[in-house]
């Protein structure tokens, strides 16, 4: 029980750190749509209890999906009920996304100083935006266009951190601080300069701003997979927590908006 309560902060944390561009409620469930930018915030989300026969709720959320032009995605948490993800596969949806979930005390927290000068502020500047865009591949307009205010309606105090290469931003993070949390989001490093312990740098100068400003613990979400991301979160004290999924209703063509997870 202790273990699912735990679970439910950080999914409620998660949910405050990343706002999709529109949400509408419907009956304990939370629709999310973001012109498919990123799973998580094109998805559906259960956070409370349900009155309407499951099956009439399915039919209504594809419906709603269809109409925004993309296919109907659940997010799959420990909290959920096995049978609900069964009821998709017999649907026909596929999972299409793995994360894994680490956390971390921060009195485990081995304080150091970053390798590199990390820039830090209590604001997204629209340089660092557009640097997380190029290093991301992130070239839909309607992406582009919609997710600077996806970053601005993040309704929790923020630390963001730049490495730079001359006037070049070439390392991107986000820290979300909300209760006595710290989610670390948007670690990304230009293809050009990795393996130089970038990433390491921008984490440390976000876990000791944290630190400083009270975080207890902390929390970050990597893609199943990502072998140097989670050798990476490891060295710094992360350890494995829980596992969650997308399922799917159908496979986008090749060449339509995709996620821009990583």
């Amino acid at each position: 029980m202790e273990t699912e309560k735990e679970i439910k902060i950080i999914e409620d944390l998660s949910l405050n750190a990343w706002p999709s561009h529109q949400m509408q409620i419907y009956d304990g469930w939370i629709l999310r749509f973001s012109y498919f930018y990123t799973h998580r915030t094109n998805c559906i989300e259960q956070i409370g209890s349900s009155s309407i026969p499951l099956g009439d709720k399915l039919d209504y959320c594809e419906e709603i999906y269809e109409k925004w032009g993309t296919p109907a995605i659940y997010k799959i948490t420990p909290l959920l009920n096995s049978s609900f993800d069964q009821k998709l596969t017999e649907r026909g949806y596929h999972i299409a996304h793995v994360t894994e979930v680490m956390t971390m005390d921060m009195n485990d927290y081995q304080k150091t100083a970053p390798l590199y000068p990390v820039f830090v502020s209590d604001s997204i500047s629209p340089s660092w935006l557009n640097a997380l865009f190029d290093m991301k591949g992130t070239v839909n307009k309607i992406h582009r266009r919609i997710v600077p205010s996806m970053y601005a309606a993040i309704p929790k105090d923020i630390i963001s951190a730049a490495v730079y290469d001359g006037d070049k931003i070439i390392g991107t993070g986000l820290c979300i601080l909300d209760r006595d949390y710290a989610g670390i989001y948007a670690i990304h490093v230009d293809k050009d300069f990795r393996r130089r312990r970038i990433g390491d740098a921008v984490c440390r100068a976000l876990l000791n701003a944290a630190s400083q400003q009270g975080a207890a613990f902390a929390y970050l979400q990597v893609v199943k997979g990502n072998s140097p991301a989670k050798k990476l979160y490891e060295s710094l004290g992360f350890q494995d927590f829980y596992t969650y999924w997308f399922r799917q209703q159908y496979h986008v063509p090749d060449g339509a908006n995709q996620p821009a997870e990583k």
